[in-house]
């Protein structure tokens, strides 16, 4: 039997290396996202490149009814994999933000991984086989807003789950990125320019960090050695100076 892999936020960047990294093993890939001519356009390509078998879901995961489609395809399908990494920023502070805007974010990076891990995880322990894992961020570690805090909630869970299910072989990690190259700052109207070129890291390269660490049983996965020293800093520092530093972060990206 083929082992099938699904991933939310499929077309573009660090969804879009997972896509790649899983057909290169072998996986059958179920591509979630918004954009369906892209959906179609990588779906071609993974099977084309690859030689493997692609279904492709258009949904928005910030809608219920998007939502629910995944949690349908997951309870009527065997998935072996599970990549939660759809998401999105926005540039305002939460005072200044639109209700409906932080309500999409938290559906999105909390409601969405959370409801389709409670889907997927009986069958994988029935199975006492599968991997799941939930793109989080460092910046679950600082205070910046419901993008920071969602990424905290996730990260927290992964670590749960991970612990709950240590007897078995299923696997659960939460993949905790700095600064990466994609589409994501953009799309959320981000300024960069502050960022030293030595802190981007290559979404490829973290991917295959993230996938090695989940096999081995790493509850949390943070690429790069530039991100492994800030998070320790951000562990271990007093909680006041970690706020101080997430907001004087966050009015930077404010700025264009």
């Amino acid at each position: 039997m083929q082992s099938w892999a699904l991933v939310t936020g499929a077309t573009v960047g660090i969804g879009e290396s997972f896509t790649r990294l899983l057909a290169h093993n072998g996986y059958n890939i179920v591509l979630v996202a918004r954009d369906l001519p892209r959906l179609q356009e990588r779906a071609k390509s993974l099977e084309s490149t690859f030689g493997i078998v692609t279904t492709v879901i258009q949904a928005d995961l910030a809608t219920d009814a998007g939502c629910k489609s995944i949690e349908d395809f997951i309870a009527n399908n065997r998935i072996d994999v599970l990549i939660n990494n759809a998401g999105f920023g926005i540039n305002k502070a939460f005072t200044m933000s639109q209700l409906d805007i932080e309500q999409q974010m938290l559906d999105v990076l909390v409601r969405t991984p959370m409801r389709l891990m409670h889907i997927a995880l009986p069958g994988m322990k029935e199975r006492n086989k599968g991997v799941i894992i939930n793109v989080s961020s460092v910046a679950g570690w600082i205070a910046g807003g419901t993008y920071s805090a969602s990424k905290s909630y996730l990260t927290v869970l992964s670590e749960s789950l991970h612990t709950e299910l240590s007897s078995t072989n299923v696997k659960v990690s939460a993949l905790c990125p700095g600064f990466t190259r994609t589409e994501f700052h953009q799309r959320g109207r981000m300024s960069m320019k502050a960022l030293p070129a030595f802190m981007w890291l290559n979404s490829d390269k973290l991917v295959a960090t993230a996938w090695k660490d989940a096999l081995a049983g790493k509850a949390v996965s943070v690429p790069g050695w530039q991100y492994q020293l800030l998070t320790f800093v951000m562990r271990n520092a007093p909680r006041p100076l970690v706020r101080k530093i997430g907001m004087n972060v966050r009015i930077k990206q404010r700025k264009k």
